[in-house]
């Protein structure tokens, strides 16, 4: 069957079809699973070369889960100008452009980082770009909570970058991402409901209704504080990044609240926009504890040795 392209395609439609906002949200968390990975500092070959690569092969999938979705996309009017809906890039030149950018960021991750960090992003590649893709999306309202272990993965790409192992702290990273993503999601699928109904899409608001879907949202947002916290009492983190923490999840906790009361219409759109930022803002304390950490420990043991030596 030809093809038919109603526009000529311009570099921003490859590039939206990569989903940018997404991806660089998931480069902030692989970059601090980067640093969190190492007392001392991060060599900046690892830093370019793992972050190019990761972004590169996260936007290869990015752009299967277009390509997968524009009969979809088509009838959503968040997604109806997406690039692959509209006609202005083909399902071939689309394919094509997945292949290079996806197998140009696996080489440079075996090539550049080392072969784990590679393997790992080929999992999620195949976990986002194929089985939930194709098969969970469509198959079952636990969609976002399955499918969520494939996008929480980023910080543990960045802690193997460095360290070449699967260690607990990349691990509980991905916990945490993983406890994030239902209440993320589910809030929009709230708001977006009407649409994933027409397009039969079974989101959990559609399958299971609005009450059901507000109070897990709420339970799962609980699940998601006590993850956060789970840094600080390993001793992964110290009190800075506990502060902030409770801080973000007393507000995740309240926007939770409101969709459960049901009072505010805009509930669900505001708390997934302040998801994102919660996210982003988490990992920040986690960065700038784990360096404060650091840096009390370098300067305790410099005035233990000038002790010593005096």
């Amino acid at each position: 069957m030809s093809e038919v392209i109603t526009e000529r395609a311009s570099w921003r439609d490859y590039y939206e079809m990569c989903k940018p906002r997404v991806v660089m949200l998931m480069l902030l968390c692989a970059l601090v699973g980067m640093f969190l990975a190492t007392p001392s500092s991060v060599p900046l070959d690892i830093v370019v070369l793992g972050l190019v690569g990761i972004g590169l092969v996260a936007g290869s999938a990015a752009v299967v889960n277009h390509i997968a979705d524009a009969h979809i996309d088509k009838q959503m009017a968040r997604t109806q100008d997406r690039p692959i809906a509209t006609g202005r890039v083909g399902a071939v030149q689309g394919m094509t452009f997945s292949a290079v950018i996806g197998i140009g960021g696996m080489l440079i991750l075996w090539f550049g980082v080392n072969p784990l960090t590679a393997w790992l992003n080929l999992a999620s590649w195949v976990g986002y770009g194929l089985i939930y893709t194709f098969f969970l999306k469509r198959a079952t309202p636990q969609n976002i909570v399955i499918g969520g272990l494939f996008g929480a993965a980023p910080p543990l790409f960045g802690w193997t970058a460095v360290t070449n192992s699967i260690d607990p702290g990349g691990l509980l990273l991905v916990l945490i991402i993983f406890a994030w993503t239902p209440p993320h999601f589910w809030a929009l699928a709230l708001d977006r409901k009407d649409e994933y109904a027409e397009v039969g899409v079974p989101m959990l608001p559609v399958t299971h209704g609005e009450s059901f879907t507000r109070l897990h949202i709420l339970l799962y947002t609980i699940i998601l504080v006590v993850a956060s916290v789970l840094p600080f009492i390993i001793g992964m983190s110290g009190l800075l990044y506990l502060a902030g923490a409770l801080a973000l999840g007393a507000g995740f906790v309240y926007w939770a609240v409101a969709i459960v009361r049901n009072v505010n219409p805009r509930a669900p759109i505001e708390t997934f926009r302040y998801s994102i930022l919660y996210l982003g803002l988490l990992f920040g304390f986690l960065l700038l504890d784990h360096y404060l950490m650091a840096s009390s420990v370098s300067s305790g043991s410099l005035l233990e040795f000038d002790r010593i030596t005096t």
